[in-house]
């Protein structure tokens, strides 16, 4: 009886659930009405009555036809309220409105308004987006069609340098929340007809704007379709951030790597869907989404086209080896003390032996112990606040490893593995990235505990593997190393002199394979 009373009441409640939900769609499709003072009641009842509700009601005319404006303070710009609709509205004498409600819709619609963008809508469904995303409403009494004017506004986050993406040299702007902005910003440096920005609405609850940008005549057609394919597929209440499309239309959410590389940077972006790729972005988030995306591409910064190829290459040479360092050094060093202590030198070995004298774990726990820990002063130091983060990632670092050290519970050999392998993860330029090294760095420890560097060539065998079987929108992860393609080898570990880079990359199947044509040079 307890069971059945329980299952009962659980299915009242599902069903009352039930009934709310269809009332909210009918809400939404309800149709707009003649009578003005039924929009706006129902308005009020859809919205809950809020008090950023502002409603001002007017008389047109001599025929004193009633009309109201309606919209969300805070969503809005209020100057171009007062100047282009309630201005436009009040300052036109009474003798130049029409004397029907039809006829003054229309009069307002293509003679009165200024603004550049307005729309006429005959739902609910269509007025409470637009209502909610910045838009004013125009009701008129005796007409079942609305105005929307856009006077979107509010207050904006100022255009600043990406907190997460820092260069010595380059540009210092980076994208805000407001995704008409950041259309603006790739706009006004990308001076091309060809240019393409095209946008969805996603989000059944709350739906916001995901806007597509790429090159028409560069990008491959097929990449195209495919990006528009996966995301007409999210349906999902609310899309807050990027990184749920991105885990959504990704090709492949058990691997631990990105197949997608994300920015706050408008040259990133740009450098990319000039070559021939696609950038997604998100109202309400400055992190833009860039695909497909390779392991080389995961490993080269802004910054290294922005100084001379020698540079360049060289910081490139040394990210390498950091994601090298990063990820095999603990292993190494897990399965040489170990179990392999044969392959180091005899004098390195008897060095290592002697720091290593008194400690009573062995090296897979006394590793596990200041990886775990150096793992969580780096959350730590992400988390707090700026001024106190980098004080406590330092310092706490060397306060833990002195003490450690001194308490016999770890060798000094293992706290300098430990922190040259934060210093090479801190290299790479992508934090999605080093995230996923670290990640990796755990099976590699473990498989050297257990295998020894057979267990390491294992684990790095079956990553490569993974590798050749992942792909980004159809585009192989493991490319231009496999499959290979020769052409595209002057930008990967090694940055060529641009007068040198003459075509966009073979594996991205661009439309037009040409970047650099010199021969008006001969």
């Amino acid at each position: 009886m307890v069971f059945r009373s329980f299952f009962n009441r659980r299915r009242e409640t599902i069903t009352i659930r039930g009934n709310e939900k269809e009332t909210k769609k009918e809400n939404l499709s309800l149709k707009v009405n003649k009578t003005l003072q039924i929009n706006i009641e129902n308005l009020r009842n859809m919205l809950d009555n809020p008090d950023n509700l502002k409603i001002r009601e007017l008389k047109l005319g001599d025929a004193e036809v009633k009309c109201a404006v309606v919209y969300i303070d805070g969503l809005v710009d209020e100057q171009s309220i007062q100047h282009n609709v309630l201005g436009s509205l009040q300052v036109t004498k009474d003798d130049k409105y029409p004397t029907e409600a039809r006829s003054i819709l229309d009069f307002i619609y293509w003679k009165l308004i200024g603004d550049t963008n307005i729309q006429k809508g005959e739902s609910f469904d269509d007025l409470s987006f637009n209502l909610l995303s910045g838009f004013t409403i125009l009701f008129i009494d005796g007409i079942a069609t609305i105005l929307m004017i856009d006077t979107a506004g509010g207050e904006f986050r100022s255009i600043e340098e990406p907190v997460t993406e820092t260069l010595i040299r380059g540009p210092r702007e980076g994208f805000i929340e407001s995704v008409q902005r950041n259309v603006a910003m790739i706009r006004r440096r990308i001076k091309d007809p060809n240019l393409r920005f095209k946008t969805y609405q996603t989000g059944r609850r709350a739906k916001k704007s995901i806007v597509v940008t790429y090159v028409d005549g560069i990008i491959d057609p097929k990449l195209l379709k495919e990006v528009d394919r996966r995301l007409k597929t999210i349906d999902i209440d609310i899309v807050p951030e990027t990184g749920y499309i991105e885990e959504w239309i990704e090709d492949s959410f058990l691997s631990p790597f990105p197949q997608f590389s994300n920015t706050e940077r408008p040259d990133k972006v740009i450098a990319a869907i000039m070559q021939g790729k696609v950038a997604i972005m998100l109202d309400g988030t400055p992190f833009a989404l860039i695909a497909p995306v390779n392991f080389s591409n995961v490993l080269q910064s802004p910054e290294d086209y922005y100084e001379r190829w020698t540079i360049g290459s060289l910081l490139r040479v040394l990210r390498y080896l950091g994601a090298f360092i990063s990820v095999f050094l603990p292993s190494l060093y897990i399965a040489l003390i170990s179990l392999q202590p044969g392959m180091i030198p005899s004098s390195l070995v008897f060095s290592i032996a002697a720091t290593r004298e008194g400690v009573p774990f062995p090296p897979i726990a006394e590793a596990l112990m200041m990886v775990i820990t150096m793992e969580l002063l780096q959350e730590a130091g992400a988390r707090l606040p700026q001024t106190i983060g980098q004080t406590i990632g330092i310092v706490g670092g060397l306060v833990i490893g002195e003490a450690a050290v001194q308490a016999g519970i770890v060798s000094p050999i293992m706290v300098i593995v430990v922190a040259l392998t934060a210093i090479a993860n801190f290299s790479i330029p992508s934090y999605s990235v080093a995230i996923s090294f670290r990640i990796v760095r755990f099976g590699f420890m473990f498989a050297a505990a257990v295998f020894g560097m057979f267990g390491i060539i294992l684990v790095y065998i079956m990553i490569n593997i993974h590798f050749v079987n992942l792909k980004s929108f159809g585009v192989p992860y493991s490319a231009p190393f496999a499959p290979f393609f020769s052409n595209d080898w002057h930008d990967v570990v090694i940055r060529s002199p641009i007068q040198t880079i003459k075509k966009r990359p073979d594996y991205l199947s661009s439309e037009d394979k040409i970047s650099l044509d010199n021969q008006g040079e001969k």
